[in-house]
């Protein structure tokens, strides 16, 4: 027999709290027909400086399945639903906002989502339901999720979604959940980290009741850091990679156009030149270290968490050998282009050639060599890791005697 527990977090809400209780109640007997023959209502009043308290405690008092709990003082959105999934009975745990935008008669669809086997279940206020979310709110969630997306190559439309049912026994593997309004976009970036099942279900979206508590810029900055953040705990390469190729791509076509601009017979730069030159080496060195530093974390985040090595930038790898562990013969490969090219303007110029004909190749030569030597320290350092991240797998494979089963 399935049980529901649906949290709500309430500050400041007396105006609604009533009338979102009572509509959660009126679902039980639907919640039924899925499959969810109990269910309980956990309201959360995270220190409301009015009469929320007392409004949802007149409810709580005709219903033996509802129970109110109370933060002493305002500890944020995310604090008082985890107050709530703390207190849970049920199985299942389900949470909506306290000011009616979102619609409770759509958690018998959620949940008959979960009973078929996911563990998370996405009320989508964006995969084609009536909404009437405001402008600047649905261009931020689909700045999210799209973002979510990048991430975590996971086709998501609502990754702030705050109507959701999840299996509790999940909580562990989405934890640690933060206290504020970003929990959400935290919940579904863990979870596609952590390879949780997750589905959408097309939910309508209201006006809500009073004001709203959601800062487009403050809010939105928030959850950006935090799902940046989150994936930096979990696959470092993916943020740092994408930022490190958004560095080299520019820089290499800068490159090109200047080697196509010296077989053209241009050997000066006028000052926009000049800045492109500059651009390109910044970019390029830079681009080549946050690559190289997101393989580096992800070995070091394998070897924390005793987990296998995230490979692949785009989802899955594009080499059969991670592209990281061929640091060491690019690194070498790169330095001794680099020397030659040095080696061979040094000839040049003893031989007569301006400055102005060897200028590009020595920087050329210059940025091979520096870049080279930065792959093979990130090589020797991404070697090491790897090892230790191996080493007990291997130490027990060696002490079971596995080696001679091969």
């Amino acid at each position: 027999m399935s049980m529901l527990s649906i949290v709500i977090p309430a500050y400041n809400e007396e105006h609604g709290i009533a009338e979102i209780m009572n509509r959660v109640l009126q679902i039980r007997d639907e919640l039924k027909k899925v499959g969810i023959f109990e269910m309980e209502l956990l309201v959360v009043n995270d220190g409301s400086r009015d009469r929320t308290a007392e409004e949802a405690s007149k409810v709580a008092e005709q219903f033996d399945c509802v129970r109110v709990l109370s933060h002493p003082k305002n500890r944020g959105y995310g604090a008082a639903l985890k107050t709530g999934f703390n207190e849970a009975r049920g199985e299942l745990i389900g949470f909506l906002d306290a000011d009616g935008t979102y619609p409770p008669e759509y958690f018998p669809q959620l949940c008959l989502a979960a009973l078929n086997g996911a563990d998370l279940v996405i009320g989508s206020r964006m995969a084609g339901a009536e909404s009437k979310m405001p402008l600047t709110r649905r261009i931020g969630n689909i700045i999210f999720a799209n973002l979510l997306n990048v991430l975590g190559w996971q086709r998501i439309t609502d990754s702030a979604s705050g109507m959701r049912v999840f299996r509790k026994e999940i909580l562990r593997r989405l934890s640690p959940l933060p206290d504020g309004l970003n929990l959400t976009p935290v919940m579904s970036t863990r979870a596609v980290h952590e390879g949780i099942k997750m589905v959408e279900v097309p939910i309508p979206y209201s006006e809500r009741v009073g004001r709203s508590k959601l800062s487009v810029i403050r809010d939105g900055t928030r959850f950006f850091q935090s799902m940046v953040w989150t994936v930096l705990g979990y696959n470092p390469v993916r943020v740092l990679g994408i930022l490190g190729l958004a560095g080299v791509i520019p820089a290499g076509l800068i490159g090109l156009g200047l080697v196509v601009a010296r077989l053209m017979g241009i050997t000066t730069l006028g000052p926009w030149g000049v800045v492109a030159v500059f651009t390109a080496l910044v970019l390029g060195v830079t681009g080549v270290s946050l690559f190289a530093l997101g393989a580096t974390f992800n070995y070091i985040v394998s070897l924390f968490y005793k987990i296998p090595i995230r490979q692949g930038l785009f989802g899955k790898p594009i080499f059969k050998k991670p592209l990281e562990q061929q640091f060491g013969w690019m690194g070498l490969l790169s330095v001794l282009g680099g020397l030659i090219i040095g080696v061979v303007s040094l000839v040049l110029g003893l031989s007569g050639w301006e400055i102005t004909r060897l200028w590009l190749y020595l920087l050329g030569g210059a940025l091979l060599t520096l870049v080279g030597v930065q792959l093979m320290i990130y090589w020797i350092l991404i070697r090491i890791l790897g090892e230790l991240s191996q080493r007990e797998l291997l130490t027990e494979k060696d002490l079971n005697g596995d080696f001679l089963e091969e």
